[in-house]
């Protein structure tokens, strides 16, 4: 097994899923979701610009809620999200494209509230090859091994969208999927200053979000 660094992240307060789901006021729909994350590039370009916002309005990493790690294995980056809350996802950079897990602790499709204490039929189980590895890798698992996944999107260079498992959804409640990517989803500096605002509770410079943005582009 390769040796991974672990990005830093701090506790955040409680409510910080809540806070998403209230701010953006994203539907739930199962299939616009996947559709809306973007392409790899403009992903990888997201996630580091929030990252490096996060360690400006919190240099200490307190209440830090993205990070973003360029050396966590040879030829992979990790983009990562805790809430402090349990809720979390991490996504992978790779020569071969990008791999997304995610985890919404009060998911009925958690593997802690299914009778079989297994990951949720359908989420894990059609990961191609080039990603297969991260199923059961080690940082995505608990302590007996068991992969923490609510959610799982993958996106091969040469695809055209991104792919996931065939689920069976439950009747009530979803996977998470749509409040953990909002900010991922909707892309603009306005959504993330508006969420960074609310969880930091200090003004945020529209400005500043802006230029950060604009230093991470895809060009």
């Amino acid at each position: 097994m390769i040796a991974r660094s672990a990005p830093s992240v701090g506790e955040v307060h409680p409510d910080a899923g809540q806070e998403i789901r209230c701010l953006l006021g994203w539907r739930h729909d199962r299939v616009r979701r996947r559709r809306n994350l973007p392409g790899i590039p403009e992903l990888r370009a997201l996630c580091r610009a929030f990252a490096a916002l996060d360690v400006l309005l919190d240099p200490d990493g307190v209440e830090r809620h993205h990070s973003y790690s360029t050396t966590w294995a040879p030829g992979e980056e990790l983009a990562s999200m805790r809430d402090g809350s349990g809720n979390e996802y991490d996504i992978v950079f790779t020569a071969a494209g990008a791999y997304v897990r995610g985890f919404d602790h009060e998911s009925p499709m958690s593997p802690y509230a299914t009778d079989d204490d297994e990951p949720w039929p359908g989420v894990l189980d059609s990961v191609p090859e080039a990603f297969r590895a991260f199923v059961d890798e080690p940082a995505f698992a608990d302590e007996f091994d068991m992969p923490v996944s609510t959610v799982c999107l993958w996106r091969e260079h040469g695809d055209t969208a991104w792919r996931h498992g065939e689920i069976d959804f439950p009747t009530e409640g979803d996977d998470g999927a749509d409040w953990m990517f909002a900010l991922l989803t909707d892309g603009t500096p306005e959504a993330y200053q508006k969420w960074a605002q609310d969880h930091y509770e200090t003004p945020v410079d529209l400005a500043v979000v802006r230029r950060v943005f604009a230093e991470h582009s895809v060009t």
